[in-house]
């Protein structure tokens, strides 16, 4: 092989590279999911054998975007709902489900707790007893999903009314 050929090879693999480098820096990495950004503090879920019960806690987003909770299963209930609590229009205090969901801002966190937002059990199948633990799945807006695992306490409040459907008449707990 002579100098000339090897030159010739060599600026071909360095062309090479180069190419294949400014094509990687081309494709767009791929997005996060909301999931990757979320994160807890402090849940846990109201002890009750059947009935309705919730479940309560810091939800937290580390990202650089809004988050979008919407929705919420856990293997102890036959559905869940996210919910808040606020004043109707005869001025009593009564649970119902958030329209869209619940947005974390992004580096922010929002509270779920009795008398405010909270993750709603409405049926309990499976009694949630004090000292065990729950796991909720949350989906978000891109259907990506997280698992908390919660402990569940005794908890003598949480008993507003809950307005809408079938429900009405349904106990906090037993």
């Amino acid at each position: 092989m002579n100098i000339r050929t090897l030159r010739l090879g060599a600026l071909a693999a360095a062309g090479a590279l180069l190419l294949a480098g400014c094509a990687s820096a081309a494709s767009p990495a791929p997005a996060a999911s909301q999931a990757e950004s979320f994160s807890t503090a402090d849940v846990w879920v109201k002890a009750a054998d059947s009935g309705m019960s919730a479940g309560f806690g810091q939800l937290r987003n580390d990202g650089d975007t809004d988050l979008t909770v919407v929705s919420a299963t856990d293997d102890a209930t036959a559905a869940m709902e996210l919910h808040e609590t606020v004043q109707n229009e005869s001025g009593q205090m009564v649970m119902r489900e958030v329209e869209g969901g619940f947005v974390i801002p992004a580096h922010g966190a929002i509270e779920l707790a009795p008398g405010g937002n909270h993750l709603m059990f409405m049926d309990v199948t499976t009694p949630l007893r004090a000292g065990e633990e729950t796991t909720i799945t949350l989906t978000f807006a891109d259907d990506s999903t997280a698992e908390i695992t919660a402990p569940i306490k005794e908890f003598a409040g949480a008993n507003e009314n809950y307005e809408g459907g079938d429900m009405d008449d349904m106990e906090m707990g037993s």
